[in-house]
């Protein structure tokens, strides 16, 4: 009977790892991700190599989420950015003032690093299609966003997840405050 004990506690530690493997892919593959910032365009709110946790199937989204978007664009990968305007919604951005409106309000918005004054090739108004978003990046003048052809209107099918909070670095968990 002595003989069996290593087996059998090397059996049972083998079996609680392969649980704890299985239940963290399961965690991950059905309810939430990771994504990493790669970048300054959502500066002050995120920074380059913040690592995010994200829901894994987002389908609804409204103004002031972060998303994760992997639409294809000119950069080649995914981007993080914060929607501004959902389907039917219009915008309209005045750069002499910086102030970016929705539906005829201007946004307060206490998360961008500064005033929007950088324009790209933007013509507005313009009214989001159905099924997708406007989004722009925190760090307005540091951003390549909906307001650039190169990116554009995102297909709302395009949005692999919205953030919940930040991993890495450690303590800093809330993007949303």
């Amino acid at each position: 009977m002595e003989k069996n004990k290593p087996v059998s506690l090397l059996y049972d530690f083998a079996s609680i790892i392969v649980t704890g493997i299985v239940a963290i892919a399961i965690i991950f593959t059905f309810f939430f991700r990771t994504a990493d910032v790669s970048g300054s365009s959502m500066v002050p709110t995120l920074n380059d190599k913040d690592v995010l946790m994200i829901t894994a199937h987002q389908k609804e989204v409204k103004y002031g989420d972060i998303v994760i978007i992997t639409q294809p664009n000119a950069f080649n990968e995914p981007l993080v950015k914060r929607v501004i305007a959902t389907a039917g919604q219009t915008i309209d951005i005045d750069f002499d003032e910086g102030v970016v409106y929705v539906d005829g309000q201007a946004l307060e918005e206490d998360y961008i690093a500064e005033e929007t004054h950088r324009q790209e090739d933007f013509e507005g108004p313009v009214t989001v299609p159905e099924g997708h978003v406007f989004v722009m990046g925190d760090n307005r003048n540091n951003s390549s966003d909906s307001r650039s052809a190169l990116v554009g209107f995102i297909d709302t099918r395009y949005i692999y997840g919205k953030v919940i909070g930040r991993i890495f670095p450690y303590g800093s968990w809330d993007v949303y405050k």
